[in-house]
């Protein structure tokens, strides 16, 4: 496909034509000059295509693919090449059926434990973020498939996400909510990115020249096509105008706007030919990268959602070793999901599974089990007092429980952190008469333990874990699997403790970020308030030691990269894998900053009495914030510390380095800065002093106080009126003056 010869023959009209799509998922094709339409459908955790085009069956009647667990479990596995293998496999289920782009993986944040979609993203940290998108999106498109990250950006929540405006300032969008797409732009190059359906700042993101044309494409220079989400676009032309490059769905309804607009000379020959280049470049990648995939290998494609699974589970309690159980033991398992497997969220992620693992079957195959549904939808006296008499003198007891759908789904915000009633008080009643009770949580994001945590030995985070979900789970809990997942967002003690407790979702016309760059543990650890489980954090059936930290370098300059090595032992009687996480802490800043931020990882597998030396990279940007005077990120000059720990709150080895960064990147320092503040700026140490010598005030002068508080703009106003000499105020003047002409021209 020759694309500036297609373009030379396109007419307008077929140009305005190929910006909005051909039908609910597909492009416009262009018959004229053979140009076809290729398919794009949803699947943040494997392929949901629909079958008919009925609006009632869109997210049921789908075609068979393997249900791979959702982001929140993926990013749990801390495992980047696992996941970039699960994306390769996704590719080729895409292949077989002949879908060009898959909508996923989603980027983005989760500000509130109350987000309805949290299942569909990574975690509540940018970093874990953008690597562990990366890793996907480079799987999925090295098999042949594009893929679509979004929703770009801040859209941290359902309620009202249509029409929002999300009011985020600049340093908080950088470090937090833009920094995954960043690093996917960059290291991953995706084919295209979805802007998301809210507003930021006041501006729709169809069309906010800001962050599509000025951040997006000219800052981070991405190539691909910017498409919209499902009907976000409210003002077609200005989305035209300000970089969307294709509306969907389609078919174009309102390609006259556009014709009009370009005949009016408010659209532009050279913003056409651009979104026509974009898309038609991931038109031809699409046709040049299709393979022939004639049979899909069901079981082996389960067999990768197992494994990722498994990773992806993280014991959160285990008193007594309760787990693993034995053998042949004697257990009831109890509660709905056990035998209808509650594996995925509601919404447009909705899928098929091409096999589906029930808990039971597979808790079956290793223990002597019965049964009891436990409850339904509603209170059931019945059930409970059946679960109750079932788990009476077995060894021990599995209860499954969890969110619903209609708990957790794409569409509306959850209430709270509860589950439903009717599973805790299941667990309640079970406790009395069995006391090794093991809890199985099915849930895409953080739920209230505490509710029940004292009265079970045992709590396993499962996620909703995919179709291979049951298996995976039982390889667990008979220590088949050692378990090595890791929390990727803080369990709070209580909802009212999350910083976005007060503004989210806000009310239909906005929400405000208030809580700025303190999310999840940057909050929890800036407030020293104690959680139930802490980013990070995931038991083993073994222990690991830490020690040997070595830092190739105690001192760093700009572009310089740190490599942070430390020997990692298995001091148990399991093979087992261990996440080493690398935290930076500023030691001292000059603007806010979180106690500490996750700046890499690695997963280690380490049999029992083995010692490995790992390895993590360190560059400038691990070091640094965005610095909004200067309009990037920078370092600033000073002493940081490198943590390696197990969590956030379980930091095992620390050293110390010194940054010397090129340039100053403090705020400058005005005339409506107070004398204080001129004061603690080692950068004006002799203006200052000199100022005060001037003056002829010193600390002990009772006028002293009184001016710390004055802006320097006041002094010097006010220095007439206490009878300074006219040379001495003009020479003050000039001083002030002199400092900050530097200051600005510097």
């Amino acid at each position: 496909m020759n694309i500036e010869e297609l373009i030379s023959k396109m007419t307008v009209e077929e140009k305005i034509s190929l910006l909005a799509g051909g039908s609910f998922w597909n492009t416009q094709p262009i018959e004229r000059l053979n140009i076809p339409a290729i398919i794009l459908t949803d699947g943040p955790h494997g392929l949901r295509l629909s079958i008919g085009t009925d609006p009632g069956e869109m997210l049921s009647n789908t075609q068979p693919a393997t249900a791979f667990p959702i982001e929140s479990a993926m990013a749990a596995t801390w495992n980047e090449q696992l996941i970039r293998e699960l994306g390769a496999t996704i590719a080729e289920e895409c292949q077989y059926y002949d879908v060009g782009i898959i909508l996923g993986p989603g980027m983005n944040g989760k500000r509130s434990p109350l987000g309805g979609r949290n299942f569909e993203y990574f975690s509540e940290d940018p970093y874990l973020t953008g690597k562990l998108g990366t890793a996907l999106v480079k799987g999925i498109q090295e098999g042949g498939i594009g893929t679509s990250i979004k929703h770009f950006v801040a859209n941290e929540q359902e309620s009202n996400r249509m029409v929002v405006s999300s009011e985020v300032d600049e340093r908080t969008l950088r470090e937090l909510y833009m920094l995954p797409f960043e690093m996917v732009v960059k290291e991953a190059e995706p084919w295209t990115v979805m802007c998301s359906y809210n507003k930021v700042n006041g501006t729709h993101m169809a069309n906010n020249n800001k962050y599509l044309n000025g951040i997006l494409k000219q800052e981070w220079g991405f190539e691909g096509l910017v498409m919209s989400d499902w009907g976000a676009v409210v003002d077609k032309v200005p989305s035209v105008q300000y970089g969307l490059d294709l509306e969907m769905p389609g078919p174009g309804t309102r390609n006259a706007e556009v014709m009009e607009a370009y005949r009016n000379n408010q659209i532009t020959d050279e913003q056409l030919d651009d979104h026509v280049r974009r898309i038609l470049k991931v038109i031809r990648k699409v046709l040049e990268q299709k393979r022939e995939v004639s049979s899909i290998d069901v079981e082996q494609h389960h067999a990768i959602a197992r494994k990722v699974a498994e990773e992806a589970i993280v014991l959160l309690k285990n008193e007594a070793a309760i787990l693993p159980l034995a053998k042949q033991a004697k257990v009831a398992v109890l509660g709905k999901f056990a035998e209808v497997p509650r594996f995925q969220g509601g919404g447009s992620s909705h899928m098929n599974p091409a096999l589906l693992d029930s808990p039971l079957d597979e808790i079956a195959k290793f223990a002597q089990t019965v049964y009891g549904a436990g409850y339904d939808e509603i209170d059931n006296e019945e059930l409970l007092k059946e679960a109750c008499e079932l788990a009476a003198g077995q060894d021990a007891v599995i209860i499954f429980v969890g969110t619903t759908e209609i708990i957790e789904s794409e569409g509306y915000d959850r209430a709270d952190l509860s589950i439903p009633c009717s599973h805790t008080q299941l667990i309640e009643e079970v406790s009395k008469v069995n006391p090794n009770v093991i809890v199985v949580v099915n849930s895409g994001s953080v739920t209230d333990i505490g509710a029940y945590e004292s009265q079970v030995k045992g709590i396993v985070q499962a996620w909703l874990p995919g179709q291979a979900g049951g298996s995976a789970i039982a390889n667990i809990l008979f220590g088949e699997v050692n378990p090595s997942g890791k929390l990727t967002e803080t369990f709070p003690l209580a909802l009212e403790h999350n910083p976005s407790y007060l503004s989210f979702p806000g009310n239909i016309n906005q929400v405000k970020y208030s809580e700025s760059i303190f999310v999840g543990y940057r909050y929890y650890d800036a407030k020293k308030l104690d959680v139930k489980y802490p980013f990070g954090f995931g038991l083993s059936y073994t222990e690991f030691e830490y020690s040997n930290l070595y830092l190739s370098s105690n001192s760093l300059k700009d572009s310089e990269v740190l490599k942070v090595t430390v020997d990692v032992k298995n001091v148990g009687s399991r093979a087992g894998k261990e996440v080493v996480q690398v935290y930076v802490r500023d030691v001292k800043s000059s603007v806010m900053k979180a106690d500490k931020e996750l700046k890499g990882f690695t997963k280690v597998e380490l049999a029992p009495g083995e010692t490995k030396s790992v390895q993590i990279e360190l560059n400038e940007r691990d070091f640094s914030h965005y610095v909004e005077h200067l309009g990037k990120f920078a370092v600033e000059s000073g002493e940081f510390q490198i943590l390696v720990g197990a969590s956030s709150r379980d930091i095992r080895l620390a050293e110390t380095i010194v940054f010397t960064a090129s340039e100053d990147v403090r705020e400058p320092l005005t005339l409506l800065h107070s004398l204080q503040e001129w004061l603690k700026d080692d950068r004006n140490t002799d203006v200052v002093h000199s100022l005060i010598c001037q003056m002829k005030i010193d600390e002990h002068s009772p006028m002293y106080p009184i001016f710390l508080g004055m802006p320097i703009r006041t002094i010097l106003n006010f220095l007439p009126s206490f009878g300074y000499p006219q040379e001495v105020i003009e020479q003050i003047h000039e001083m002030f003056g002199i400092v900050l002409a530097v200051r600005e021209n510097g």
